[in-house]
């Protein structure tokens, strides 16, 4: 169970994330929503101990902060939605460094548990054809895919995603979100994601956190935390006539 309690994260005067309070347990996919600048991102980036914070983020009753990145790592795996990449490592050595938390150093020789996850990884992900490939040369959805490659070899039992399909066309959306709709379904894991599309949030989520200027709207089941009222208030706009009029462009198809 990752359990968020009072969360606060400051920056100078503005609070990025203010008494934030969440609990994700497992087979739960956490939908966390919202306009730009409602402090989505700084939440996983809070979890995962990238910014400083107030506050207490616990898995498993642990104190995050006080747990040492090795083993955050071998629970909690992030899948950012932007990868500079600058080297030609293959997409099999880029799915190999997901084992890194479970090995005793980077030097370390591999052991027959370590090969079984990268070549599941890769077979999962359907990367197997491209592991010989250099990273450099992949589309934008073939790298995604990689880095998913990558969490999943990692074995967390849950994972964070922000923004997982960012820019990515259609086919790459589904691909993704199916590979993670299915990692979910093995007992003891969970989601947690930062996602814009609400049409997603509501596909694939049981949960959704809504946040507005870094605060919370609404916790709970994700059709009661989408309804037209928490919406409407939060982006200004009636949301759901928004989207039924995009859906009528196809309607006579």
């Amino acid at each position: 169970m990752l359990k968020v309690d009072r969360l606060t994260v400051q920056y100078g005067a503005l609070a990025a994330v203010n008494d934030c309070s969440f609990t994700v347990s497992d087979g739960q996919w956490l939908m966390i929503i919202g306009p730009n600048g409602a402090g989505k991102s700084t939440i996983l980036n809070a979890v995962s101990q990238g910014v400083p914070y107030t506050g207490t983020i616990r898995f498993d009753g642990k104190d995050l902060k006080k747990t040492d990145a090795a083993t955050r790592a071998r629970s909690i795996g992030v899948l950012s939605q932007n990868h500079y990449v600058g080297y030609a490592f293959s997409v099999e050595e880029v799915v190999r460094l997901g084992r890194y938390a479970h090995r005793g150093g980077l030097f370390s020789s591999h052991r027959a548990e370590d090969e079984t996850a990268v070549e599941e990884a890769l077979e999962r992900t359907g990367l197997t054809p491209l592991r010989r490939q250099s990273v450099l040369t992949l589309s934008g959805g073939e790298l995604q895919r990689t880095f998913l490659a990558q969490v999943f070899a990692q074995n967390p039992r849950y994972l964070l995603l922000d923004e997982p399909t960012n820019h990515l066309d259609l086919v790459y959306q589904k691909q993704i979100f199916a590979l993670i709709s299915e990692w979910l379904k093995v007992p003891g894991r969970a989601v947690v994601s930062v996602v814009h599309d609400l049409s997603l949030a509501k596909a694939y989520g049981t949960q959704a956190l809504l946040l507005d200027h870094g605060r919370t709207v609404a916790l709970g089941d994700t059709r009661t935390v989408t309804s037209a009222e928490n919406l409407n208030a939060v982006y200004d706009m009636d949301v759901a006539a928004w989207m039924r009029s995009m859906l009528t462009q196809w309607e006579d198809e």
